[in-house]
């Protein structure tokens, strides 16, 4: 992507306005403490790379991010508090945090910030307009910094206002470090993938991914689908799926899906075999053929002989991409696919790209996280990226010149 990067900015003496995606989990509030704490830190050291850059070349950082749903209101449970304290821990020196992201109070705190200085701004979603995207909200948050940086790849699939509006305001706007990284992983797949390109697609819901199915036929050289959107799939080819997950408003979109990749000439592999249980919650599971799901279990995990055939469909990919679990690895009796995927990406010699909470959790948990080639921050923006959408986030950043 031929966009402007924060290291191609003169940043001695500026002031950053740096837009980070700082949505982390919490857990507490703590007994001895009486205060919430950062429970995965991930994403703020994601954001560390570019934040330590501007501090290093003396720009002045107003740090930026949402957490959580806070509908739009101030909400103490929503505060980022807890993140300026780990930050603060990370960076080795104090993240003080403003009592709010724009106004008075804000700008004369920003008129106070040193060379190598932070400012975290509270949650900019406390204010609705924020979501809104409304342009006075964006130009006072504009009004804080010189220049703009975007390493929010998570978040760039919103057209929010500290992620598009504000760019009509304050320029130049750069991509930072983590986003910089996002764009040309993910662009080394969709522009330039080095072949035979693997796709692999899990989670629960097909309709949450119909349109990058659509969009995928077009540019891999093959597919393998799994998790609970598979029993659509599989329903669609008129196969009994017992009590498993199907969308049964998605049966044709399905059939026109395979149909479409038959006329491609693409090879679509579908489960033969799953790991069948009554419920999400029970603690024993056994795998019976695709054929041979009882009426009254559902398939909660890909079988052994299905994990077998993705590992041999994946030994010779030079580009695998992966997005969605096999199936409810959470639990144990229905890990295995999941995390033997897992290991099988990571194993297989192509430069693979993992993005998704979920996904990225099971490399985690497979203990496979560093042989991945790229691991991305990204959800919605993975997918929406990997569909062809246009991200108002990266549209929105000065093209480089």
């Amino acid at each position: 992507m031929a966009k402007l990067s924060v290291e191609e900015l003169d940043l001695e003496g500026r002031r950053v306005f740096l837009r980070a995606d700082l949505n982390v989990p919490l857990a507490g509030p703590q007994p001895e403490a009486g205060e919430w704490r950062v429970a995965d830190d991930s994403r703020l050291r994601a954001v560390l790379p570019t934040l330590q850059h501007c501090m290093k070349s003396g720009a002045l950082v107003i740090l930026a991010s949402h957490l959580g749903r806070p509908k739009g209101t101030p909400d103490p449970k929503y505060s980022l508090a807890p993140v300026a304290r780990r930050l603060g821990e990370l960076l080795g020196q104090p993240v003080p945090l403003a009592p709010d992201c724009v106004g008075e109070v804000v700008e004369a705190r920003v008129r106070q910030l040193e060379p190598g200085q932070v400012l975290l701004l509270e949650n900019l979603r406390f204010h609705p307009e924020e979501e809104g995207n409304v342009p006075a909200f964006a130009q006072a948050l504009a009004r804080l910094a010189d220049l703009y940086v975007n390493d929010a790849f998570a978040a760039a699939h919103r057209a929010h206002a500290s992620i598009e509006a504000i760019t009509r305001y304050l320029s130049p706007a750069a991509a930072g470090l983590l986003m910089r990284r996002e764009l040309e992983a993910l662009g080394r797949i969709l522009e330039r993938p080095e072949r035979p390109l693997v796709a692999i697609l899990g989670g629960a819901k097909v309709s949450d991914k119909l349109a990058l199915v659509e969009h995928l036929l077009e540019r891999v050289d093959s597919l393998l689908i799994g998790g609970g959107m598979a029993f659509t799939f599989l329903t669609a080819l008129g196969h009994g799926v017992g009590r498993s997950l199907v969308e049964p408003e998605r049966i044709e979109m399905a059939r026109q899906v395979l149909a479409q990749a038959n006329r491609l000439g693409v090879p679509v592999g579908l489960p033969v075999d799953t790991v069948v249980g009554e419920s999400t919650e029970c603690n024993e599971g056994r795998a019976v053929g695709i054929r041979e799901i009882p009426d009254q279990l559902m398939g909660l995990d890909i079988g052994p002989q299905t994990l077998a055939r993705f590992t041999q469909a994946l030994r010779g990919a030079k580009t695998a991409v992966w997005n969605g679990p096999m199936g409810v690895f959470e639990r144990p009796p229905f890990s295995q696919g999941t995390l033997g995927l897992a290991r099988a990406v990571a194993m297989c010699g192509a430069f693979s790209v993992v993005g998704g909470g979920d996904t990225v959790a099971a490399i985690h948990q497979a203990g496979v996280s560093g042989k991945i080639g790229y691991v991305s921050t990204a959800g919605g923006a993975f997918l929406e990226f990997l569909e062809g959408r246009a991200l108002p986030g990266v549209v929105a950043l000065t093209d480089r010149s």
